[in-house]
């Protein structure tokens, strides 16, 4: 997993990581407390934690510990839901169903038939499409694993994200936007 190493920009990542979080989160202020205390006391946070990161098979801070606390505080307030690469699409729209974050329209009435009979990268792409048509984006933050971590954003403001994780060392990308 990337992301940032100890040095002088440090302040600037943990600027960026906060930012990340309040832009998937605003009215959520815990989330981005516990992304910055990942940061700044990381043998802390993975003692207060530990339940939760021994699922995930971590015992000890490394650098990705503050994008993988933000990935479990933005599923812990539904600002996030967590795809196995093999789920089905049911599962798929029930667990973008509960996010807190998703459009006030239904794009699920987007869908062309076959389309809810695709993989699982390919029908998270499809929703990713029709999310865009009623103005809302689906972006994956990656944790450089199996799964795909995805969250709601408005379309707008998915740029940003996009910049703001760079900057803290880490990827976010789009679904449903055509490749260049």
């Amino acid at each position: 997993m990337s992301g940032p190493g100890p040095g002088p920009d440090a302040g600037g990542v943990l600027d960026s990581l906060t930012a990340v979080a309040a832009l998937l989160a605003p009215d959520q202020p815990a989330v981005a407390e516990q992304t910055r205390r990942a940061h700044t006391d990381p043998e802390g946070y993975v003692s207060t934690y530990a339940d939760r990161l021994d699922d995930r098979g971590i015992d000890e801070p490394f650098p990705g510990l503050p994008w993988i606390a933000l990935v479990d505080a933005l599923t812990e307030h539904k600002r996030l839901a967590e795809f196995d690469w093999k789920e089905d699409a049911d599962e798929i729209r029930r667990g973008l169903g509960e996010l807190a974050s998703r459009p006030s329209v239904d794009p699920w009435v987007l869908f062309e038939d076959g389309e809810t009979d695709l993989p699982t990268y390919e029908f998270l792409e499809a929703c990713g499409r029709h999310y865009r048509e009623v103005g809302a984006a689906l972006v994956v933050l990656d944790i450089e694993s199996d799964c795909y971590p995805v969250a709601c954003v408005r379309a707008r403001r998915a740029d940003e994200l996009i910049s703001l994780a760079k900057g803290a060392g880490f990827a976010v990308w789009p679904l449903g936007v055509p490749k260049a």
